[in-house]
């Protein structure tokens, strides 16, 4: 192995997820006078690995798995119960539900996004109109983000994520968004982003995308690191075992 980019040891995250209270007047009651039910998830136990600069790497599972929890956990935006993880540099965290102001028209949100990735202003305004038409926006620049569907929201936020190249990048579930035009355009954005971040994490349910732009995968299964292999290894076990439910090629 290279020269390590991001290393993961023995990280685990647990969360708490609070049950619905009981059916039925007087067991409601009752439950107003004591504590609220909860139950605690283990959501990722005891997962180690290390990544090394150059590398591009798939997380893989089923639903539920852990592969977004950890990636969560790699971005430091969500707190780890044990473990460390150590990297680098401050990795990027690029998935389909940033945060955009549904106030705010799409050219707003593009110029907003930019600037708070550290674009400089002047940056900004030439690239606008470029960024706009790559998220295929131009009749709806102006129209307020509330107005958008979900894929017109989707190409927006994509748009405005992969406008910087961060030296670690992890992506969850990034190209599933847009039409078949779209996600040929984010496709070869993505494949840029590879090959100029120093290391490249995604979390996806395309075994043809693992396969054609990751040279290492991590599988997952009920929050454990279960295999790590190349693609031609863990792929073809992955599709023929019970976790893939429905994951095909594309």
């Amino acid at each position: 192995m290279g020269k390590l980019a991001l290393s993961a040891r023995n990280v685990e995250i647990t969360y708490r997820t609070y049950l619905d209270p009981p059916q039925g007047l007087r067991a409601r009651l009752k439950s107003r006078a004591s504590a609220r039910r909860y139950k605690d998830i283990d959501a990722v136990r005891n997962v180690s690995f290390d990544i090394a600069e150059g590398e591009s790497v798939a997380i893989i599972g089923h639903n539920g798995a852990g592969k977004s929890t950890i990636l969560l956990g790699l971005a430091g935006l969500l707190e780890l119960t044990g473990g460390q993880v150590r990297a680098k540099s401050r990795p990027a965290m690029l998935g389909v539900g940033a945060v955009l102001n549904e106030g705010l028209s799409g050219r707003r949100n593009v110029e907003m996004g930019c600037l708070a990735l550290g674009i400089p202003k002047s940056e900004v305004e030439e690239r606008t109109d470029e960024l706009i038409a790559f998220a295929g926006l131009e009749e709806f620049a102006d129209v307020p983000m509330r107005a958008y569907s979900s894929g017109m929201r989707a190409r927006l936020a994509f748009t405005v994520a992969t406008t910087s190249t961060p030296d670690i990048l992890l992506i969850d579930e990034a190209l599933a968004v847009g039409d078949k035009d779209f996600h040929a355009r984010a496709v070869a954005r993505l494949d840029e982003i590879r090959e100029s971040a120093g290391c490249f994490v995604v979390v996806t349910h395309s075994m043809g995308e693992v396969e054609r732009m990751c040279d290492r995968v991590l599988w997952m299964d009920h929050g454990e690191l279960i295999a790590d292999g190349t693609p031609d290894e863990i792929v073809p076990a992955y599709l023929e075992s019970s976790a893939s439910l429905t994951n095909k090629r594309p």
